[in-house]
């Protein structure tokens, strides 16, 4: 078959585009897939597409197009659609006349067997501008019944008559259609969203963290999972939270996290993708939500071995999990029966052993594979009920190595190296950190080829030459995919960013290599190697979906593992990586100006042992220190080992598997102070106000 997926925008994030893409791909492997993008915003999708599917967009809206590309000079951007109900339109910002004209161009040239819309506004065009068509017309609901306005509510009604098909994410939500819509015969039925087992190391359930992730939008309610955290912390305040995501409600977060002391607790992490290696890093998942239609985050926790505590609302947790067997269904907007239903799986790790183990289970019921069977089936029942044949499948054909046939020997050395040097070379690859430490590298074997491939770590913006690393091909290693070790006890790497590349010597090739996961659960509780230079490294994506490697490296440094805010200054306690403390130590906290009007100060340090130590900073010290009450003074801090002689050592947040703490770690204003961390991970201070 040809099928055919309508979506907005497939360039984003969100949960509909991630369903789409990893059922389209389900699909992909016995039929013709394609995704049309009603507005294409970026180069390539956020997302990876899945192999063997096509995309196409029908409006340029990227301000760098090439020229003659772009729409964003087209008037009728600015008209509003004469389809798609206004408060579904957003003016003209989600749909309007130019979106109307492509959209009807595109479904009245179509060769597709199906059309699936994907939300409202598409479901009105399909209903509306596909009525004379010949091929199945499915939409799609991602949402609930009763949570679009009147305006789309009434649009949906009036289109679902004029198709094959309507499915919603949940059997509960189905139900709602049909008594809404009883006399309507177009088939209304329930298909989950499908979700792909991670192909990442899952939980063991160790790291005291519980994870949450999604928009930060009202109706995920993080504010009840803040106040259910202040009960959590108070009884287990080695615990932590973090909060995946982005949206409008990020600041008022942050201000609840301060007003209720919890900065040491709680992290809003921002967004990251792929989410999959962040849920195996926690212990339990967190899903607070007032409604959910689905609950595709509950699904991905679970395929990472990770049990959920949701809240039962509307519709898609208690359609997932089993209450007790696989997570825990805690009462919907009830702070006090959330912070109970975290406690209860902190306090009792067998529980959560066991949860994992079922929790693993029940999410293969949503494999993509699973999902598009049920999609073949429903379609072959709409075929079977118009009196027509389903067409049939259409597996990929093998294509023949040029110039001879498919599978044909190559004749001779020469002529395979030549061949191999041909091929592409575009490595992706997962990287792992080990538990002692290492870096282990799988590139994925398809689209790379050749002999005595090397992997390489190049230091942006950096002099030396590149590191450089065999990689072993999969017929060498037992495994699947070509592989490289980087040993964190052998390998020293300076101080920076770190790109990775695949080299081939044969042709010369060198690439960059895609990132597909970089697994830092690792790092969690992980200590350096003793002695000096201390070292640390965190492998991470780059904002362009590249594999990449942050690396510390320096003779000793002072790890901040608590940084606070108490009454009559800023507390710090933390430990000695590369050097040790004498028996007389004397050390001394020195804060040296970076920025605006200060002068430099010293504070005593308090050395416990020969490794940890504590200070305070006290606030009428670094008003002292203004020069005067113009301005923000910043200051750095540096550990002495004694008053009056020894190299400084930096203190700072490096430690663990963030990679810019600068971005996460953040703490309250408190007498006009605040403490923060540097793009570098190096503590600083910052005094904004005059003392009061």
């Amino acid at each position: 078959m040809r099928i055919s997926f309508l979506l907005h925008n497939a360039y984003g994030i969100g949960g509909t585009i991630r369903s789409t893409f990893n059922v389209a791909g389900a699909l992909a492997i016995h039929h013709s897939v394609e995704i049309v993008s009603l507005i294409r915003t970026i180069d390539t999708p956020n997302l990876p597409l899945p192999r063997g599917v096509r995309l196409t967009p029908l409006i340029d809206k990227r301000p760098d197009a090439a020229t003659g590309s772009s729409d964003l000079d087209d008037p009728l951007l600015t008209w509003p659609s004469a389809q798609v109900p206004a408060a579904e339109a957003k003016g003209t910002t989600n749909f309007n006349a130019l979106t109307d004209q492509r959209v009807a161009d595109h479904l009245a040239r179509t060769d597709a067997d199906v059309v699936i819309a994907t939300r409202p506004g598409l479901v009105v065009y399909l209903a509306a501008l596909g009525r004379e068509s010949r091929y199945l017309r499915i939409g799609q609901e991602h949402r609930i019944y009763g949570t679009h306005t009147a305006e789309i509510r009434a649009a949906v009604n009036a289109a679902i008559p004029h198709l094959d098909a309507y499915t919603s994410v949940s059997e509960a939500d189905a139900a709602t259609h049909r008594a809404h819509l009883p006399d309507v015969t177009t088939r209304l039925a329930a298909l989950p969203n499908g979700v792909p087992a991670a192909g990442v190391e899952p939980s063991d359930g160790s790291a005291k963290l519980v994870v949450a992730a999604g928009r930060l939008i009202p109706v995920k309610r993080y504010d009840l999972l803040v106040t259910a955290w202040a009960t959590v912390a108070a009884k287990h305040p080695d615990w932590h939270l973090r909060i995946y995501g982005r949206g409008p409600q990020q600041a008022a977060l942050r201000r609840q996290i301060d007003e209720l002391g919890l900065a040491r607790h709680v992290t809003l992490m921002g967004a990251h993708s792929p989410i999959e290696t962040e849920w195996a890093k926690g212990a339990i998942a967190a899903v607070t939500s007032r409604e959910e239609s689905f609950g595709m985050t509950i699904v991905e926790a679970m395929h990472c071995g990770v049990p959920v505590v949701a809240t039962d609302c509307p519709h898609g947790p208690g359609e997932i999990i089993t209450d007790g067997r696989d997570g825990l269904l805690v009462a919907s907007g009830d702070a006090d029966s959330i912070a109970k239903g975290l406690l209860t799986l902190i306090e009792d790790r067998r529980l959560r052993r066991s949860m994992s183990a079922a929790a693993r289970v029940t999410a293969r019921r949503y494999a993509p594979e699973r999902v598009a069977a049920a999609y073949e089936q429903l379609i072959a029942e709409l075929h079977a009920a118009r009196g027509t044949m389903a067409p049939a499948a259409r597996r990929p054909a093998l294509r023949p190595v040029k110039g001879g046939a498919a599978g044909a020997p190559v004749k001779s050395l020469k002529g395979a190296v030549r061949q191999l040097i041909r091929k592409p070379l575009r490595p992706v690859a997962s990287c792992r950190v080990t538990a002692n430490g290492d870096l282990s590298v799988r590139i994925e074997p398809a689209d790379v080829h050749g002999a005595d491939l090397a992997l390489t770590l190049t230091r942006r913006r950096g002099d030396g030459a590149p590191v450089r690393l065999p990689l072993h091909p999969p017929t060498a290693t037992g495994a699947d995919r070509w592989t490289a070790t980087v040993d964190r006890g052998a390998v020293d790497l300076a101080e920076g960013r770190w790109d990775f590349h695949v080299v081939r010597p044969a042709d010369g090739a060198r690439r960059r290599v895609v990132c597909r996961y970089a697994e830092g659960r690792g790092l969690l509780g992980l200590e350096p190697l003793p002695g000096s230079p201390f070292s640390w490294w965190i492998p991470y994506p780059t904002v362009d979906g590249y594999l990449a490697l942050r690396a510390w490296r320096r003779p000793a440094h002072a790890e901040a593992r608590v940084i606070r805010a108490d009454a009559d200054g800023l507390a710090v306690e933390g430990t000695l990586h590369g050097a040790l403390f004498g028996p007389d130590a004397a050390p001394t906290a020195v804060a040296t100006p970076t920025r605006g009007p200060g002068r430099p100060f010293l504070t005593g340090v308090t050395a416990l042992g020969n490794s940890r130590f504590r200070f305070t900073v006290p606030y009428e010290r670094i008003h002292d220190a203004r020069a005067d009450d113009d301005g923000t003074a910043g200051w750095t801090l540096t550990l002495r080992k004694s008053a009056t002689a020894g190299t400084p050592i930096r203190i700072g947040r490096i430690l663990g598997d963030i990679v810019d703490r600068d971005q996460t770690d953040c703490h309250p204003l408190t007498h006009g102070v605040r403490p923060h961390l540097t793009r570098g991970g190096d503590l600083a201070i910052a005094c904004s106000a005059p003392r009061g």
